[in-house]
This record gives structure tokens, C-alpha cells and sequence, in this order.
């Protein structure tokens, strides 16, 4: 951490960083601070945190050429609207993609959780979740449609069998994927619709208060009720016993039945939705993680893709229309993976 008052953005990686600091230190009323980065993710944002006698504050750099920082906005101002804690937009400057957001700590639920407390997590985690379905409003955001969603599974055959493992599928292989993607989105627009985080998991909501602070929500649409639930319970970045993401899938369903939410009555028939959901995502972060090695240097994620195939091969044997897809798992992907 910088803490020369003469210049507190002396230790930041480049010029644009300096620039977004320089200018959050401005909004936030000059004076001395200390700066460090805060954290970076998959997408073109990064945050710095400013500190200073007063308190701190979070810097979003978010390069409007690749973020949509009216979305971030837009969303920030629904979740605040729905009783959720999300952080407050202090200052902004669109045009550059500068914003000055207030802190809601160090420490994310994926660190803070374990299997003694990890039920505990999830039930707040759902109290939220719960609330921010709750208060959907149609018109407010855009639609999780077909074009979206197969979009979305268009990437696992394209970056990761394609360009990663160096598949070719055969001519049959190829159709019978296609067949599937469209089961998957089939399934998914036949469920009853709320507003999606769409990345809703333990490593987006931040400890500290009996409610979750939520981040990285800018992506948010309005799609399957099930989308949110199986992001939280089937995580990119740790795997729970199959038991506690039952029980706690399950637990998720009466609070939604309770809360007049549009899911089946049925807890077998929402599990099953939670399950073709879940695939529709799992294939689309095997995309991305892809694509974020080959495309964008960052291959760290990669490290987490077995979790996804296996994911994906938990599933698959239930439902025999997916026999497609765990035969070109089976052939292509268990071998060199």
C-alpha cells in the first residue's frame, strides 16, 4: 500500500489507474490518503480502495469501451430499491468509467465459509436471494431469451472443446449438441421468470452483517427462477457435499413457495429445473474459462474446470436426453481434460 501523501497513487500498476484515483481522491474530499488495489476479475474492471482518516472508499475502473457502467447503475439502484446491500454510488464519470463506490469490506463468503458454517452463509445468502426475486419488476431489465442462452452454450463447443482441447465433432456430434443446447434453453424459458444476478455465488457477496453485500451484479436479467439458486449451491470456486446442496436447494424452494415466487410446487420437479439450469451454466463457464485463458491471458481459471465436468457428468446420467452430451464428455472431454 502507497501511503505518500504527496502522491498516493505512486504504487498503482498504470497511468489509468493513477487517473481513476486521482480523481476518486478528488470526490472524496482531497487530503491524505493510502491506496491499494482491491482486486481484479474476469471481465476489464478493476477496483482500487482509498483510505483515509475518514474512512474508505472502493474505485471502480470499468472502461466504458468494454462495461456497461449505466447497467452497473441502473441495477445498484433496483437492488437498493429492494432492501438488498449493495454499494452506494458516491460519485460517477460515465464518459471515462470512473466510479467511486462506498467499501463493503475485505472479506467474501467464499472466504469466510466451511462445511461447519457453510449453512449458515447459505441461509442468508437465500433470505437475499429471495428478496431480490421478490421485487421483479417486468420492463426493468433485459430478457435471459433463447438468443442468450444458446449464445451462451455456443461457447463450451467453440472455446473450450474447439480451441482448447483441439476437438473436432464429427457431423452427427455437432447436431446432437445442437439438439441439446436447445433442450437447455427449452427448459429454461419454460420456467417461471424473475430478476438473474446471474452470477450469484459465494465469491460476489461480501461478509460482515446479517445480510450479504453483493458485487458484480451489472449483468443482471430478468430469466429462470432457478438461475441464481443453483450458481449459489453449485460454485465455480469450491465444492459442498452433494447432501448440503440438496438440503440447502430444497430449503431455497419452500422460502420461494412461501414467498408466492414462480417455481414448481413440487421440491423433485425444482431440483430437476435447478439440474438443466445448472448445465446450461456449466457449459457456459467451460466456455469462458476457456476463453479466458486463450483469449485474454488469464489462465488461472482453468485450474477450476474439472468441478464443472464433473458437475456436468453428476447430471447427466439422471435425464436420457442427455445421453448426447455425456457420450461426447465421455469421448472427448474425460480423457483430456
Amino acid at each position: 500500500m502507497s501511503s505518500d501523501p504527496a502522491d498516493p497513487t505512486a504504487s498503482l500498476p498504470d497511468a489509468r489507474a493513477r487517473d481513476a484515483v486521482r480523481w476518486a481522491v478528488s470526490c472524496a474530499g482531497g487530503g491524505p490518503f493510502a491506496t491499494a488495489v482491491a482486486s481484479a476479475d474476469a471481465s476489464f474492471r478493476r477496483y482500487f480502495r482509498i483510505s483515509s482518516a475518514s474512512g474508505t472508499w472502493i474505485v471502480m475502473d470499468a472502461p466504458p469501451e468494454h462495461e456497461d457502467n449505466d447497467a452497473f447503475v441502473h441495477v445498484a439502484g433496483l437492488m437498493r430499491d429492494a432492501g438488498l446491500r449493495v454499494p452506494e454510488i458516491h460519485a460517477a464519470d460515465l464518459d471515462r468509467g470512473f466510479l467511486l463506490i462506498s467499501d463493503l469490506g475485505t472479506r467474501t463468503y467464499l472466504q469466510a465459509m466451511n462445511e461447519d458454517n457453510a449453512a449458515d452463509y447459505f441461509g442468508r445468502a437465500g433470505e437475499a436471494l429471495i428478496r431480490w426475486q421478490g421485487a421483479t419488476r417486468p420492463g426493468t431489465l433485459p430478457e435471459y431469451d433463447r438468443a442468450l442462452l444458446l449464445r451462451e452454450t455456443g461457447l463450451f463447443a467453440e472455446w473450450f472443446l474447439g480451441r482448447h482441447l483441439g476437438v473436432i465433432l464429427t457431423d452427427d456430434e455437432r447436431a446432437a449438441l445442437n439438439a441439446v443446447e436447445d433442450l437447455l434453453a427449452d427448459r429454461a424459458l419454460a420456467q417461471g421468470r424473475v430478476y438473474v444476478h446471474r452470477d450469484y455465488m459465494p465469491r460476489n457477496l461480501m461478509d460482515g452483517a446479517d445480510a450479504p453485500g453483493i458485487i458484480d451484479f451489472q449483468d443482471a436479467v430478468i430469466g429462470p427462477v432457478s438461475y441464481d439458486a443453483v450458481s449459489l449451491y453449485r460454485d465455480a470456486f469450491v465444492s459442498w457435499p452433494p447432501g448440503l446442496v440438496a438440503d440447502g436447494l430444497g430449503q431455497l424452494h419452500e422460502r420461494a413457495c412461501a414467498a408466492g415466487l414462480p417455481v414448481p410446487a413440487a421440491r423433485g420437479d425444482f431440483l430437476a429445473d435447478c439440474d438443466w439450469m445448472g448445465l446450461q451454466r456449466h457449459l457456459k463457464v467451460l466456455g469462458i474459462f476457456a476463453r479466458l485463458t486463450l483469449r485474454d491471458g488469464k489462465p488461472r481459471y482453468l485450474a477450476d474446470t474439472p468441478r464443472f465436468i464433473d458437475y456436468v457428468m453428476q447430471v447427466v446420467p439422471r435425464y436420457p436426453e442427455l445421453a448426447p452430451l455425456r457420450a461426447i464428455f465421455e469421448r472427448h472431454v474425460l480423457s483430456r481434460a
